[in-house]
């Protein structure tokens, strides 16, 4: 599953918003012409100061304090909410201490150390501010250089090849992952690219760094669509989630309507991934739905985009789609007695909970549902991301296993989200789950919900006496419903295509379309 965006740490270290002003440096993360990434930073002999932006992202701000020799003796970071400002309280902070072959992190819950090899310096994902350190030392070095990565969002110490590819640029790999870096003869990243994924990485100065911004998303009906697309605002306790509502043109009388529910880890309505140049599968869904006179409402999560809000639990996320439920049943456009839900990865787990507790639901889609609670999830998918990492040695393994799923124990401890996915049981809701009509549709190269949870979930349904399950798993598609023989995450770069398989869409489209029929 997605996860949701946490460091392995929670609030400790001074605030980072009230800082020094961080505009004169960026580095921009490019697909073609979406901007995907923005990192704000200033540097001094001292620190590195940096903000970093993706879209449909939680911000991460940090500041390291630098030693001798291109290190790093420490660092605060912080998790804040999209587009907060400058001041605004962190969700989630940290104060991380590099010393020798340790790392301490320490947090208001106390902390964890973690095993590293000397001289490692810190990982921080879309950070190259952080990793200009890193072809810094090789420089210093004679241009190549194996240099310890401590990986800040995993806890685990991974292998960082520095390699010459000519006077002013170097190949710099980790985890299988390939960046081809311009440089100058200190070892300063001037630009780039990650050739497997199609990005392009653009180092910008002075004033023009402070202008970059992220692309604004564009939710409208494309040209020529059978429907419109309005932006709307559903109504919670003391905050509004924002989305889009698409209705179906030169249609009489009241027409069916879904409503989309994202994977896990905060995302926009169209629950974009930046894969292949942008995954937006729930677009993909208002299109094919609107072109079958289904009106789609899809939301953006909160503290994303137009929706405010605080992170909550998957239960609070259930009551977010209960109150779009309740709002469409006011529209006059929408026939109150012919909605359904469409889930995706978490929001596969969270629409059986709304089925449960509202049995006027006219239907729920699962895609890439879980059966498994989220111990049992995390425990293979960090397994298999060990055996599968070449730089952990095979004796390694086992204690960088139990590492890592004590770091997720601490991590629990204050990360209600967390502690909330690992105990629940999806099982036990889906047999309460008795009248509403369930469709649930599996890729069998799934390595994030692997697929025997599919069959798990359509017997939980049916042994409970619901008549009307329907379940398909469709050959060589993964978690995202590409194509993808392998399926594994780490190849999600790679990947050619950006678009749900259109064979999952026609399922999913028949489906409602009977179910939703007057």
């Amino acid at each position: 599953m997605h996860r949701r965006l946490a460091l392995p740490f929670l609030l400790l270290a001074p605030a980072l918003g009230a800082q020094v002003a961080i505009e004169p440096s960026a580095f921009v993360i490019r697909n073609g012409h979406d901007t995907l990434v923005v990192e704000r930073f200033a540097r001094t002999d001292g620190t590195i100061t940096g903000r970093v932006t993706a879209k449909g992202q939680p911000e991460f701000r940090y500041r390291a304090f630098l030693g001798p020799g291109h290190s790093v003796d420490s660092m605060h970071m912080g998790v804040y909410a999209p587009g907060v400002a400058a001041d605004a309280k962190p969700l989630q902070e940290a104060r991380v201490i590099l010393r020798g072959d340790s790392v301490l992190i320490r947090n208001t819950g106390g902390g964890r150390d973690f095993a590293t090899q000397p001289g490692a310096l810190p990982l921080l994902n879309n950070s190259y501010a952080l990793t200009e350190l890193y072809t810094e030392r090789a420089r210093a070095h004679g241009d190549s250089a194996d240099i310890p990565g401590f990986a800040l969002n995993g806890g685990v110490t991974l292998a960082v090849a520095v390699r010459p590819l000519a006077a002013d640029s170097v190949v710099l790999t980790v985890v299988g992952q390939v960046n081809r870096l311009r440089v100058d003869a200190t070892g300063r990243i001037l630009g780039g690219t990650m050739p497997s994924a199609g990005l392009v990485i653009t180092r910008v100065e002075g004033a023009v760094a402070s202008r970059i911004a992220l692309g604004k998303p564009d939710y409208s009906a494309p040209a020529g669509a059978p429907y419109t697309a309005r932006e709307v605002t559903v109504p919670r306790d003391g905050f509004i989630l924002g989305g889009t509502l698409t209705l179906p043109s030169g249609v009489t009388g009241r027409v069916p309507a879904v409503v989309t529910i994202t994977g896990s880890g905060q995302q926009d309505r169209d629950e974009y991934i930046a894969v292949a140049g942008g995954y937006r599968p729930f677009r993909q869904v208002a299109d094919t739905l609107g072109r079958r006179g289904i009106a789609v409402l899809r939301l953006d999560d909160r503290m994303i985009g137009a929706s405010g809000g605080t992170v909550g639990t998957s239960a609070d996320y259930a009551d977010d789609v209960r109150a779009a439920v309740a709002w469409l049943r006011e529209q006059p456009e929408i026939d109150p007695e012919r909605i359904a839900l469409v889930g995706h990865s978490e929001g596969g787990l969270i629409a059986p909970m709304v089925a449960a507790t509202d049995p006027r639901l006219k239907g729920a889609v699962l895609m890439a549902g879980p059966s498994q609670t989220g111990r049992q999830i995390l425990t293979f998918q960090q397994k298999q991301a060990i055996d599968l990492e070449p730089s952990i040695a095979p004796a390694s393994r086992d204690s960088a296993y139990r590492a890592n799923m004590a770091m997720t124990d601490s991590s629990a401890a204050t990360n209600p989200w967390l502690r909330y996915f690992l105990a629940y049981d999806p099982l036990a809701t889906a047999s309460r789950v008795t009248t509403v009509p369930i469709l649930i549709l599996q890729g069998a190269t799934d390595h994030q919900v692997t697929p025997e949870q599919a069959p798990a979930l359509e017997r939980a349904f049916t042994d409970a006496g619901n008549r009307d399950v329907t379940m398909r798993v469709f050959p060589e598609l993964n978690h995202l419903f590409i194509h993808d023989p392998s399926g594994l995450p780490s190849g999600y770069g790679a990947l050619t295509s950006n678009l749900v398989d259109p064979e999952v869409l026609g399922v999913l489209a028949d489906w409602l379309a009977v179910r939703l029929a007057r």
